[in-house]
């Protein structure tokens, strides 16, 4: 291969990768953001990451109804008529302020329902789009509730302070799960509001889910927040291999991941298209809380984190900084779900609780058993052989005494 060749695949190869590029200041989105819409033709297969899902048994229980899912995004769509009756508009909230140099529009929204990046349309109908005809596409729980909340934007003018005080008004609103795919890389001072606002959330009993970050291309560990806050459940994107993405961050903090690469979702106007990132891994696994919470309203929310753990799919016996404790399974966690767990454990060997299998000991000669048989075996010929004479004995006897005119008494 020519130098010129080597550089144009390396090019190519950065330029499918998601980035995060904010300001240190700011809160990056975990997506690739390449999507255009509106998307006048539905994409009408089945998704990769739902092809492996048995729907029946995934929903044999729940879909998700009565379920409040926060998305705390870019905004979410409600043209798209995939989420148009899946959006709760009186709970939604834009954070961001006005632009002042964009033309004033009619009807302009304040209620989250606004999303010019499209970005968080696609995380909400992950969660909870309705099917429809003509697309094989759907969310994972179709009869949730999405919360809109718009904090972010292409620009990054989410900060930490706005990130907080969304995630206070969707406790507020009665959120059960919160989704946040996006991430600072940014170190963060203990005690800080971010911290703290999460802090609240789960002490509300709310399950936050967090987007792990696109920086792993370089290989480096490293924290992302608010991902690696603790009582936060991380996800990292896993391919169609149920390995890690190649961008996907990893760290010590990674709890689950999850299908991230070549996602479709609905995009804002209408339609679907495709994107990669861990932003659309973390809403793949607040779908799967949405469902557990609706099939199991009595467990706290670090039940419902550690039985996503418990039961994702894995190669090893426990965790690693790659995919945590596993790539995320729908089916398996609402269906191995006979009582709540307050953490996942490792897988047990295959050969725990059993008694080791012994070696046959070397004997020389006849064993014991063999013994026993030949012993039996002699003892049952000389009973027969007793029998054969007392009876021929009987026979005899009986002959002679006819022979001598004997008369037996009357019985």
């Amino acid at each position: 291969m020519t130098v010129r060749r080597a550089a144009v695949a390396l090019l190519t190869l950065l330029a499918s990768v998601p980035v995060n590029a904010a300001a240190a200041s700011g809160l990056s989105l975990d997506g690739n953001g390449e999507c255009t819409f509106p998307m006048k033709q539905q994409i009408s297969g089945m998704p990769w990451a739902l092809q492996r899902v048995v729907f029946d048994r995934l929903w044999q229980d729940t879909k998700g109804k009565g379920v409040r899912v926060a998305v705390i995004d870019t905004g979410v769509d409600i043209d798209n008529p995939q989420l148009t009756r899946a959006v709760d508009r009186s709970a939604g909230l834009d954070l961001l302020p006005r632009d002042k140099n964009a033309p004033e529009e009619k009807g302009a929204r304040t209620d989250g329902t606004t999303d010019p990046v499209g970005h968080g349309t696609k995380v909400a109908g992950i969660i909870a789009a309705r099917p429809r005809q003509g697309t094989g596409f759907v969310g994972l729980a179709p009869e949730a509730t999405i919360i809109p909340i718009r904090q972010n934007d292409e620009k990054g003018s989410g900060k930490t302070k706005t990130l907080a005080a969304a995630i206070r008004h969707a406790v507020k609103q009665h959120a059960q799960v919160i989704n946040i795919s996006q991430d600072t890389t940014r170190a963060l001072l203990p005690g800080a509001d971010l911290e703290l606002a999460v802090e609240e959330a789960l002490r509300a009993d709310v399950v936050v889910v967090a987007s792990a970050g696109n920086d792993g291309l370089d290989g480096k560990v490293k924290k992302t927040y608010p991902a690696a806050y603790p009582g936060v459940l991380a996800v990292a994107a896993s391919d169609r291999n149920n390995e890690r993405a190649s961008f996907s961050q990893a760290g010590d903090f990674v709890g689950v991941a999850a299908p991230g690469v070549e996602m479709v979702s609905t995009v804002p106007k209408g339609g679907q298209c495709v994107d990669s990132g861990t932003s659309f891994s973390a809403p793949y696994v607040a779908g799967i809380a949405a469902l557990l919470r609706a099939k199991h309203p009595d467990w706290k929310q670090n039940q419902v984190v550690a039985q996503i753990e418990q039961t994702a799919e894995r190669a090893i016996k426990g965790r690693d900084d790659f995919v945590g404790w596993g790539v995320a399974d729908p089916v398996r966690a609402l269906t191995e779900d006979d009582g709540p767990i307050d953490r996942p454990t490792p897988d047990r060997a295959v050969s725990a609780g059993r008694g080791v299998p012994q070696p046959a000991a070397l004997t020389l000669g006849e064993t014991p058993r063999e013994r026993d048989e030949r012993l039996a075996t002699y003892a049952l010929i000389t009973a027969g052989v007793l029998i054969a004479a007392i009876a021929g004995t009987a026979v005899a006897l009986r002959d002679y005494r006819r022979r001598q005119g004997v008369v037996r008494p009357p019985a």
